[in-house]
């Protein structure tokens, strides 16, 4: 075992001066991959930090412009329920209307028509 633990340590060195070697002598090419994922990280914090910022307290012009899309949003509701009721309204007065035509055109509906 104590054999063991120099060579490892023997080996690491060994390593870290190749490597180091290694570290000096980068072609521009890894040197610009490394510069380009230095940016990458940079960008990542920063858009990182301006989320949190936004996520606890969101902007006032977002807000505004959701306060807008509930307003518009509760007027096309309002005009959609009108417009179903009035269908169904037209309906049933069709309905009605048949129904009457069919069955008092001859009592009811007739003695209007001759009133009037």
């Amino acid at each position: 075992m104590a054999s063991e633990t120099p060579e490892f340590s023997t080996s690491q060195t060994d390593h870290a001066q190749t490597h180091g070697a290694d570290d000096e002598t980068l072609s521009p090419l890894e040197q610009e991959v490394l510069d380009e994922y230095a940016r990458l990280l940079g960008n990542l914090n920063n858009m990182s930090s301006l989320l949190l910022t936004l996520s606890n307290a969101p902007s006032a012009a977002i807000l505004d412009g959701l306060r807008g899309l509930e307003r518009k949003t509760s007027l096309v509701f309002t005009l959609l329920k009108a417009s179903v009721y009035s269908i169904v309204l037209n309906q049933q007065i069709g309905e009605d209307n048949d129904e009457d035509g069919s069955l008092g055109g001859r009592g009811r509906g007739g003695s209007m028509g001759s009133e009037g």
